[in-house]
């Protein structure tokens, strides 16, 4: 074993442990679908979780639902009345995400749509205290722009992946487009004087934004 996966396995024994529907829904993951590793997992997914009980927001968009696993570890920390408002591009993930959605003491605080975020979102005429960015690479740079006028004053963006694995500061992948998305993303934000942000180095990089 490796010395940061030593630190990954003493950061997951000291924090506390995922409930054991998230633990079978992260298996399940892994076992029925292609990029299993996209699901938010048990430290990230504990973070959401804290998160949203240190900011309580009433609505949370989340862009990109994969499995759903973000989705509950979110909806766990509202309180009565809250909603997740999580947008899933890709079809073909939803025979396998709505049943887990569904079927989770959490499912009457998700509203789980099949659709893309970017056009669908503004649609609902929703004022969001917090968001979850974890789509597409890509258009990370249009989701944000999407996300921020929704958003209230003083309310919070996390995005997903923003050290993609390394790839960043990699000239290896200068010519990969997710890279080089979340390159433009991440230099977007930072020059962006609306909010205040941090780069959190969990796991694949989380950007904490803070609309000013």
């Amino acid at each position: 074993m490796t010395e940061t996966e030593q630190l990954d396995r003493y950061i997951e024994v000291h924090s506390d442990p995922e409930p054991d529907y998230l633990y079978r829904l992260y298996r399940a993951t892994n076992i029925h679908t292609i990029h299993g590793h996209m699901a938010s997992g048990h430290v990230q997914g504990r973070l959401l979780k804290m998160l949203v009980e240190m900011i309580r927001p009433k609505n949370i968009l989340e862009v990109g639902t994969f499995s759903g696993y973000s989705a509950l570890c979110m909806a766990e920390g509202l309180e009565d009345g809250g909603r997740v408002f999580t947008f899933e591009i890709n079809d073909e993930m939803e025979d396998f995400t709505r049943p887990w959605i569904e079927g989770s003491a959490m499912a009457d605080k998700i509203v789980f749509t099949i659709g893309d975020a970017n056009v669908e979102a503004p649609k609902l005429g929703i004022t969001f205290d917090m968001a979850f960015i974890d789509g597409d690479k890509r258009t990370y740079v249009e989701t944000y722009e999407m996300v921020l006028p929704l958003l209230r004053h003083g309310g919070f963006i996390v995005a997903d992946n923003t050290l993609w694995d390394g790839h960043v500061v990699d000239p290896a992948y200068d010519r990969d487009s997710q890279t080089i998305g979340i390159r433009r993303f991440n230099d977007h934000v930072a020059a962006d004087g609306r909010v205040e942000k941090v780069i959190v180095p969990l796991r694949d990089g989380l950007t904490l934004i803070r609309k000013k």
